[in-house]
């Protein structure tokens, strides 16, 4: 079973850094030559409102069918005020009731410019995620004083940083691979964990 990557970034604004971290994520996924990858970017989708029609339901049915598609998701928020940017909320209220996230594995990766990183919007994110059914994994990544993370040429400068971006995709697919695609029995992989922590 081929594994299928859709990465959602949650911010619209041109340069954004939210792309930039997200873009080492991308990097990461593209490691893998078993891994399909397909990034969404909602500037161009003109996402509707809740309960107003859509004005350009092919791009939205195309949005959607890309998340139905893929086999785990990878979420890429600012943080804006405490929370998850606007941008992300929508496209996750465009992602129907049944939600398409249902029963996905989701990767969270929060973006912020302030020294505590994205702690509450990851927070946030979670709940979101959790309430519609999608299963985030345990590690989010929360980056903070991302103004400072890259050189005027696009390159992080902190190595520690982009090793833990990084591993939002490479966590998400070894869940998947141990999990959702495993070649092992259940049982085996429980020993394996318990022999770990032994």
């Amino acid at each position: 079973m081929a594994i299928k990557i859709a990465t959602i970034c949650g911010s619209v604004r041109p340069g954004n850094y939210t792309s930039m971290v997200l873009d080492l994520a991308l990097d990461e996924l593209g490691t893998y030559p078993d891994v399909e990858v397909t990034p969404l970017y909602l500037d161009n989708l003109d996402l509707p409102l809740p309960g107003l029609p859509a004005r350009n339901p092919e791009a939205i049915e195309a949005f959607q069918n890309s998340v139905k598609g893929a086999t785990g998701i990878l979420l890429a928020s600012p943080e804006y005020h405490g929370g998850i940017s606007s941008p992300m909320k929508l496209a996750i209220d465009n992602l129907g009731f049944p939600s398409l996230l249902a029963n996905k594995p989701v990767s969270l990766l929060g973006v912020a410019a302030g020294v505590i990183g994205a702690i509450k919007s990851t927070e946030q994110l979670r709940a979101i995620c959790a309430h519609v059914g999608a299963l985030p994994l345990p590690a989010v990544v929360s980056v903070a004083k991302v103004q400072q993370l890259f050189d005027s040429e696009g390159n992080c400068q902190d190595e520690g940083m982009e090793k833990l971006i990084r591993s939002s995709a490479s966590n998400l697919i070894d869940h998947i691979k141990d999990t959702v695609c495993a070649k092992k029995s259940l049982e085996e992989v429980l020993r394996q964990l318990g022999e770990q922590q032994a």
